[in-house]
């Protein structure tokens, strides 16, 4: 339970630093930014990989 809210804190002050950097905050806000945008990135290819191709049918065809 304290594993999820501290993954979400570090998310919803990563977001906050993109926003802030966006609007030229400092140094190491852009430096949060650049790295919450990289693990973003990241964890949407990891999840798109694991996706295609994956031959998985959810059976809602018009038979």
């Amino acid at each position: 339970m304290f594993a999820l809210a501290g993954v979400l804190m570090l998310t919803i002050g990563g977001c906050v630093c993109v926003v802030w950097a966006a609007r030229g905050g400092p140094r190491w806000v852009r430096g949060v930014a650049a790295v919450t945008l990289t693990l973003g990135s990241a964890v949407r290819s990891g999840n798109r990989r694991g996706s295609v191709g994956s031959g998985k049918d959810d059976g809602g065809g018009d038979d």
